[in-house]
């Protein structure tokens, strides 16, 4: 079955209606989901890292103390001032991914909340994007919910097949899944 991606006018929509639609810099679940996502990451600073959908800035915040040049990338362009407020030290772009994409390497991606938006074309296009960037040792970290959401697929769904794109000398494996959220890393073999 051929999904097609949430447009980009949805989002426009959403930060329109609430600046945070997610609640993201208030809610205890995402406090302690970030603090989780932050103890999976390896224990290592980072050349480069990008956020692809980073929306207001509140995870941005966290990782880029970890990278010595973070960028951050979001579908809207309404959250990314915000996402500069609050994280000074990362770059942010307006960049509807995987259609559009950083140049350079990266040693971290960091796909957080965001695939499940995806339909699965644009998934496998994903996945290519991270192949052909991320940088020899490097990590993409996903985290995604589990639960009922307003993408095109489940967390579950999405993940999977994220995966199932990436290259099989890849190890990939499962960190947390949980009742709310899944939190799985790729390494670049």
């Amino acid at each position: 079955m051929s999904r097609a991606s949430i447009p980009a006018a949805y989002f426009d929509q959403l930060y329109r209606e609430r600046p945070d639609p997610w609640d993201l810099a208030g809610s205890d679940y995402e406090a302690a989901k970030y603090a989780a996502t932050l103890d999976a990451l390896p224990a290592r600073r980072f050349a480069r890292g990008l956020e692809v959908g980073c929306s207001i800035g509140t995870l941005s915040a966290l990782l880029a103390p970890r990278c010595g040049e973070f960028l951050g990338i979001d579908h809207a362009e309404a959250p990314l001032a915000e996402a500069r407020r609050r994280c000074p030290r990362g770059v942010f772009h307006h960049m509807a991914a995987p259609g559009e994409w950083p140049e350079g390497r990266f040693d971290l991606i960091m796909l957080s909340e965001m695939l499940y938006y995806l339909g699965f074309a644009d998934l496998d296009a994903l996945a290519r994007r991270c192949q052909d960037s991320l940088a020899p040792g490097g990590v993409v970290l996903l985290v995604n919910w589990r639960g009922e959401n307003d993408g095109t697929m489940s967390g579950d769904a999405a993940t999977l097949s994220f995966l199932a794109a990436l290259p099989a000398h890849w190890p990939a494996r499962n960190l947390a899944l949980g009742p709310r959220y899944r939190m799985d890393i790729a390494e670049a073999g």
